[in-house]
């Protein structure tokens, strides 16, 4: 390797560097903004929420990278065209694109690098958050409650709090409304303070109320006195029990547990994809035969038996040909197949799009593992380039520029995302939407800087214009007076 080449290496390992650990260090920031409220003055331990940052870090790499590998490719090579040194290298009968051969080498380490974090780390950190996160809250039940709301993660009750202790987690204030009957609130217990734990054999979830009063509104029964309609019980101290299958903590982490494709390799996604779309022909297989013997009128045998009659069934008085008597007869019996159809095929339905959206999530999260590596190429062909022809180093213009060109990346990827969970375009089209965006604009700046392109001279868009305007006024120069004889 030419000592050129170590040159250029070193020129774009140092921006490198430094882009990815800031662009890394916003991914952490917006990950910390996200959890702020839930985990401090919570009684976390600095050690859980560390482990919580290095997960997050491991998973942001995939996408700290693209937007690094563009920024530091703009400031390199925008830096060595301020400093002539593109110029000197040109001199000497070496092309741009030869000149950034040896960065080839390490943009393929990188998208190696983005497949494998994608592929094989981000799966597993999303797993350590989700189970850090669920242990936490399973650890401390009164976690979910937030002061001043009325909480309903409790199947058959509502509870609202006051006031809550970070520190002991001792809840003031305390409302608890029971609606396991089914009469509405009828049944209302308030207290002082109150504490939530589970029990030993973690079975139940056990609401300790002290200095507090029961309201238990009866209903009236007749040849009653209706002034006994209302039962009050005061109480210094209550325990409430919950079965904990009707405590909801997993509600809040649904990104984290029910769309577990998150967690997930290439080869577990393709397995979980076709084994969904082979539960879902399977279910559409058990609808038809469970609605089959409602159409009678498909059978063969049926018409071996009787005489078939002549009914023009988009007349509204076809039901003239049937008998008077039998008539009220065949409605009511044709709105009772009606309904049994509708029965069956109204939660099929339901089923059915839930499952073929959740098939769509993990073909997305499949391809989203190559374009993020794939990314890496692309963007530093385009900020390579980009770079030699505004001959601009430092974090000034190259960062604006950079900015541009992601948020195009970034608006297109999220489009083409959307359209394809949504079922408008295939996953394929949808996930390599910017990709595709992307390859003619960095085939084109290539093109443009390796042909010395003044592609962002403003001088030549000027004159450009200039030629364009038909009123332009053309300087008269001043005639020269030819000298008469002597």
């Amino acid at each position: 390797m030419k000592k050129l080449h170590f040159f250029i290496i070193k020129a774009y390992l140092r921006p490198f560097a430094t882009t990815f650990l800031i662009v890394l260090f916003i991914l952490m920031m917006l990950f910390l903004f996200k959890y702020i409220d839930e985990f401090v003055g919570k009684g976390v331990d600095w050690f859980t929420v560390a482990e919580l940052i290095f997960y997050a870090n491991a998973s942001n790499v995939p996408l700290a990278l693209p937007l690094a590998i563009l920024l530091s490719s703009i400031m390199t090579f925008g830096s060595m065209g301020e400093n002539y040194e593109l110029v000197a290298i040109k001199a000497s009968g070496i092309s741009l694109t030869r000149a950034m051969l040896p960065l080839l080498l390490i943009m393929t380490v990188l998208c190696l690098t983005t497949f494998y974090f994608a592929n094989i780390v981000i799966p597993q950190a999303n797993l350590k958050i989700a189970s850090t996160i669920y242990e936490f809250r399973q650890t401390k039940p009164s976690f979910l409650i937030k002061e001043g709301v009325f909480y309903d993660g409790i199947d058959g009750y509502s509870i609202k709090v006051e006031k809550k202790d970070e520190e002991t987690q001792t809840l003031h204030g305390i409302i608890l409304y029971d609606h396991t009957k089914g009469n509405g609130n009828t049944t209302v217990l308030k207290a002082e303070e109150g504490e939530m734990y589970k029990s030993a054999d973690e079975q139940y979830l056990i609401l300790k109320l002290k200095n507090g009063v029961r309201y238990e509104e009866m209903r009236g029964e007749r040849n009653r006195n209706q002034r006994e309609r209302l039962v009050r019980v005061k109480f210094e101290e209550h325990e409430q029990k919950f079965l904990l299958t009707g405590f909801s903590v997993a509600d809040i982490d649904e990104d984290l547990f029910k769309n577990n494709f998150q967690m997930q390799n290439i080869s577990q996604l393709e397995y979980s994809a076709d084994s969904l779309n082979e539960k879902r022909r399977q279910e559409l297989k058990r609808l038809a035969t469970d609605i089959a013997p409602y159409y009678i009128y498909s059978r063969d045998s049926l018409f071996a038996k009787y005489e078939p009659l002549e009914f023009d069934f988009k007349d509204p008085d076809f039901l003239r040909n049937i008998d008077e008597n039998d008539r009220e007869l065949v409605l009511h019996s044709a709105l009772g197949y009606m309904r049994n159809v509708k029965s069956n095929t109204s939660p099929a339905a339901t089923q059915n799009a839930a499952a073929f959206k959740l098939v769509k999530r993990h073909w997305v999260e499949f391809h989203r593992k190559f374009t993020l590596s794939v990314a890496c190429f692309v963007l530093f062909f385009i900020g390579a380039p980009l770079g030699a022809i505004i001959r601009k180093g430092g974090l000034g213009l190259p960062v604006i520029v950079a900015i541009v060109f992601f948020l195009v990346f970034h608006i297109t990827s999220t489009i083409g995302e959307k359209a394809a969970r949504e079922g408008s375009w295939t996953p394929y089209a949808g996930m390599w939407l910017s990709t595709a965006v992307l390859i003619p604009l960095g085939i084109f700046l290539t093109y443009k800087a390796t042909s010395d392109s003044s592609l962002f001279d403003l001088e030549n868009y000027i004159r450009f214009f200039r030629k364009l305007n038909p009123w332009r006024k053309k300087a008269v120069l001043p005639k020269k007076e030819t000298p008469g004889p002597l």
